[in-house]
């Protein structure tokens, strides 16, 4: 959508990193990935930056809602 890929754009991000689904860069920077600690820091990071406030969605490999991840990451982020 242009909306995102202008924000994006004026955070640096340049054509090639909206190829094919998105530059591994690009996916770096906007998807919290991996285990439970490196979403837990990558979450800390944006509190560190000052938000106030950061919303979690998981991505389910079934394409449901997530709610197994997010039992999982509540007690980590909740305690962070």
């Amino acid at each position: 959508m242009p909306n995102y890929t202008g924000n994006l754009r004026r955070l640096g991000f340049d054509d090639d990193d909206f190829v094919d689904g998105g530059s591994d860069r690009l996916v770096d920077a906007i998807v919290a990935w991996g285990d439970v600690d490196a979403i837990r820091r990558r979450v800390q990071e944006h509190h560190d930056a000052g938000a106030d406030h950061v919303s979690v969605q998981p991505l389910a490999a079934n394409r449901g809602l997530g709610i197994d991840q997010l039992r999982e990451l509540a007690p980590a982020l909740l305690t962070g």
